[in-house]
């Protein structure tokens, strides 16, 4: 029993320190306050909660069922990686050519969205593929592959992801819960440079995801001609 408490304990632990830098990367906020502007801080504290919810569900569903469902559609993880990073670097290049709001024509006040659209908003792009992307839903599935299989320490993985999974949860609401925080501390002249600066950070990483997902599918290809 002491044993299974143990694994029980290291392998939350190895879920939390694997996903953490990823799903909690520092240019997402900026990012956050990029694609939320002009909602209030009310409809952006409901944003931040429906984003760990949303967050909490795909990292469970990657780490217990991942391989599964990549098995029945017959896709690779490489794959994931190439299709998921070119998303980000879509998301990244539009970020990164984004009209400043000084250079915007005037038009008229935002009105508030409705929860549907908020709900919309909140799974994209802002869940996905901004805070659980590719990288991350590919680390879930890599330490969900690695399951014990039988045994009495069966029980261990799921336990494990559920804790693991609400520990990063709760670490991606205070984020974005104190979005707006940062942004009055750093100011709107920093802001606006902080926000390229992540648009091409994260364009970055699309391309190095894309590129770790071709090389993996290249060494198939050798391995298969030798």
């Amino acid at each position: 029993m002491h044993h299974t408490i143990t694994g029980l304990v290291e392998t939350s632990l190895l879920i939390v320190g694997a996903l953490f830098p990823l799903v909690n990367s520092p240019e997402n906020v900026p990012i956050f306050l990029t694609l939320t502007a002009g909602l209030s801080t009310e409809s952006r504290a409901v944003l931040a909660r429906k984003i760990a919810v949303n967050g909490f569900a795909l990292l469970v569903v990657s780490v217990l069922i991942g391989t599964h469902i990549l098995a029945f559609f017959g896709i690779s993880l490489p794959v994931v990686q190439v299709g998921g990073g070119m998303v980000l670097v879509a998301a990244g290049w539009k970020l990164l050519n984004r009209v400043e709001d000084g250079e915007r024509p005037p038009d008229s006040p935002s009105k508030p969205l409705r929860p549907s659209a908020l709900t919309r908003l909140a799974f994209y792009p802002l869940t996905m593929p901004l805070t659980v992307g590719p990288g991350s839903i590919s680390v879930a599935i890599a330490v969900g592959a690695n399951r014990p299989h039988g045994g009495a320490a069966g029980w261990t993985l799921p336990a494990a992801a559920l804790l693991g999974c609400a520990a990063l949860a709760l670490t991606i609401y205070l984020l974005y819960r104190f979005a707006e925080v940062f942004g009055r501390i750093v100011g709107e002249t920093s802001m606006n440079v902080i926000i390229r600066l992540s648009s091409f950070i994260l364009l970055c990483i699309g391309v190095q995801i894309v590129w770790n997902g071709v090389s993996a599918l290249l060494k198939t290809i050798l391995t298969g001609l030798r």
